[in-house]
C-alpha cells in the first residue's frame, strides 16, 4: 500500500484549465466512486479497492489516493478525462508526489503554506469538507483516514504554536483594499454580492465594515440569499434579474458554483451604456469563471480574478519567516512519523498470518489434548505432550531452513534465528555458531 497526490493548484495551473477541474461538494462522491471504478481491475475483491479522497477549492483540485503505485497513471488518466484534456497537457501543469512527499504536501496545505494567502485558514475546514465526502462516499478507507486525522493535527499544532496566520491579507480583504483605490469613499459604493456560499460572505462581511452606501445579494437560490441578505442588511435579488439590474451597482463581487459564466460582456456593456461609463470595479472569485475574460477589456471596468488578486495578498516574507520555518519543523516531524505508521502497516498481513498460522497449532494440540484426556490419559502425560507439540511446531521451521542452509546463508540465518529465540539467553545475537553436527 502507498500513498500518492496528484493535482493542480494556483501556482502550477492558469485559471481557466483550473475551472476545467473545479468540482462542487455534491460532485465529489459521484466522482470518487467513478474513479474506483475506471481504476479497478476486472474481478478485483472490494478490499483491493483504492481509498480516495478529493479536495476541490477556487485554487486546487487534489486527488489523494491509497494503493499500489500503478494506479499513478491511470489516475492521470482519468482526471484528465474528466477536464477533457491531454493527459501530457494535465501533466505540464500537474504534480504528482508520492509516499512521504504526499504526507508532507497534505500537512502543509492544510496548515497554510500552500495557499495563496500563506497561513489562511478556510483551507482547513475545506480539506475536513472534502475528508467527509469521501467517507460518506465510502472511499476514504484506513489508511487515507489515518493521513488525514494526521494532517488536522499537524494543522491546529502549527496554527496555536506559530504566528503563521499573524498579518495575512485575506482574499476578501484585498477585495476591499482594492475596491478603496479605486473609490473615494466606500460609503457612496453600491455593492452588489453574487452567490451565497463562505467566500462571498466572508466578503460581505469585510465589505459592510466599510458602510457602502447600499449592498445586494443575488443568488440562484432566494432563499439562501435572503438569508444572507438578512444578515447584512441587504437586499436580497433574484439571479434571474442580474442583468436588469448590473447598472445599479459600482462594485461586483461574485463566487457561484456555476459551470458557465453568468455575467457576460453584453450584460456589462449594457449596464456601462445605463451608468454613462462610470466605472465598474468586479471581482470574480469563482474557478470556473462567473464573469467572462473579455468584460476585463472593457475600458470602464476593473476586473481581478482569483490569480490577479495574489499579488495583493502578497506580504513580506521577513516578517513570518522564523513562523514558516517553525512550521515546516512541525510539519516535517509530522512526516516522519506518518511514515513510521506506514513502515508498520506494510507488516501487518504477517503479522496476521503469523497469528493465524499459531492458532490453527494451538487448535490442533487443544484438540489432540481432548482426546488423550477423554481416554483417561493422565494430565501431567497431555500437558507434557501439548507443550512439546506447539514447541517443535514453532521452532520446525527456522530449524529446517537452517539444516538446508550452507556458508553466509547459514551464518546469516542464524543470526536471525537467535534474535528471534534467543534473545533473553547468554547467547547474545550473532555469537551462535552452530556445529553442522547439532543441528
Amino acid at each position: 500500500m502507498s500513498v500518492f497526490a496528484l493535482g493542480l493548484n494556483h501556482s502550477s495551473a492558469p485559471l481557466d484549465l483550473r475551472g476545467r477541474f473545479a468540482f462542487t461538494l455534491e460532485q465529489l462522491a459521484p466522482t470518487l466512486q467513478g474513479f474506483r471504478e475506471r481504476v479497478q481491475q476486472p474481478k478485483q475483491a472490494r478490499k483491493g479497492l483504492p481509498e480516495a479522497a478529493m479536495l476541490s477549492t477556487c485554487n486546487r483540485t487534489e486527488l489523494y489516493v491509497a494503493g499500489g503505485p500503478a494506479l499513478v497513471r491511470p489516475a492521470v488518466e482519468w482526471l484528465a478525462g474528466l477536464g477533457d484534456v491531454a493527459s501530457s497537457h494535465l501533466l505540464d501543469h500537474a504534480y504528482v508526489m508520492e509516499g512521504s512527499a504526499a504526507a508532507r504536501h497534505a500537512f502543509r496545505v492544510a496548515s497554510g503554506l500552500d495557499s495563496m494567502v500563506l497561513g489562511e485558514p478556510q483551507i482547513l475546514g475545506q480539506m475536513k469538507q472534502a475528508v467527509r465526502e469521501a467517507d460518506q462516499a465510502g472511499t476514504l478507507g484506513s489508511t487515507l483516514h489515518q493521513l488525514f486525522q494526521r494532517t488536522f493535527s499537524v494543522a491546529k499544532e502549527v496554527r496555536t504554536a506559530t504566528e503563521i496566520g499573524a498579518h495575512s491579507i485575506s482574499m476578501a480583504a484585498a477585495s476591499v483594499r482594492l475596491a478603496g483605490q479605486l473609490f473615494e469613499d466606500l460609503k457612496d459604493v453600491r455593492v452588489l454580492f453574487v452567490g451565497a456560499g463562505e467566500m462571498i460572505e466572508l466578503v460581505a462581511t469585510h465589505f459592510a465594515a466599510k458602510n457602502p452606501k447600499s449592498m445586494a445579494v443575488a443568488n440562484r437560490t432566494l432563499e439562501r440569499g435572503e438569508k444572507l441578505a438578512g444578515r447584512l442588511g441587504a437586499e436580497a435579488i433574484r439571479l434571474s434579474d442580474l442583468s436588469q439590474r448590473l447598472h445599479e451597482f459600482d462594485a461586483v463581487i461574485s463566487c457561484t458554483a456555476s459551470s458557465l459564466p453568468l455575467i457576460g460582456l453584453g450584460a456589462v456593456e449594457r449596464a456601462l451604456k445605463a451608468r454613462k461609463h462610470r466605472p465598474m470595479f468586479m471581482v470574480d472569485l469563482a474557478v470556473p469563471r462567473d464573469i467572462e475574460p473579455e468584460v476585463a477589456k472593457l475600458d470602464d471596468v476593473y476586473l481581478y480574478t482569483v490569480d490577479d488578486l495574489s499579488t495583493v495578498v502578497q506580504t513580506a516574507g521577513e516578517k513570518r519567516q522564523a513562523a514558516v520555518e517553525q512550521a515546516e519543523a512541525i510539519i516535517e516531524t509530522g512526516v516522519q512519523s506518518f511514515q513510521h505508521w506506514m513502515e508498520q502497516r506494510s507488516t501487518v498481513p504477517l503479522i496476521q498470518a503469523l497469528n493465524a498460522q499459531a492458532d490453527d497449532w494451538r487448535a490442533a494440540e487443544m484438540a489432540r489434548a481432548r482426546k488423550l484426556l477423554a481416554k483417561g490419559a493422565d494430565v501431567d502425560e497431555v500437558l507434557e505432550a501439548l507443550s512439546r507439540g506447539l514447541t517443535n511446531k514453532m521452532m520446525h521451521g527456522a530449524l529446517a531452513e537452517l539444516h538446508a542452509s550452507d556458508g553466509a546463508q547459514r551464518q546469516q540465518l542464524a543470526h536471525t534465528v537467535s534474535r528471534l529465540f534467543l534473545r533473553n539467553s547468554a547467547f547474545a545475537p550473532g555469537s551462535v555458531k552452530p556445529d553442522d553436527g547439532e543441528l
